[in-house]
């Protein structure tokens, strides 16, 4: 894969126009590298839409975590 299309693919992946599904299948070995990628470029890994069957765990895993924070000192 050339380094344009690498970066092309990582691009879309940082904005959830790729999946690492699609990744994987054009080349990426493991995360580390789409992660190694994304850093390279400045860019973050893809946040999962709040929608779907996990929507309340996830919900309520972060409830978790800000309570958490809030009670440190």
């Amino acid at each position: 894969m050339q380094p344009d299309e690498r970066q092309a693919l990582i691009r879309q992946y940082a904005s959830g126009k790729v999946t690492w599904h699609e990744l994987r299948e054009r080349g990426f070995e493991d995360y580390v590298q789409v992660l190694g990628a994304l850093g390279e470029l400045g860019l973050r890994p893809p946040v999962a839409p709040m929608a779907g069957p996990n929507l309340a765990a996830r919900e309520r895993g972060r409830a978790i975590v800000r309570e958490a924070l809030r009670a440190r000192p």
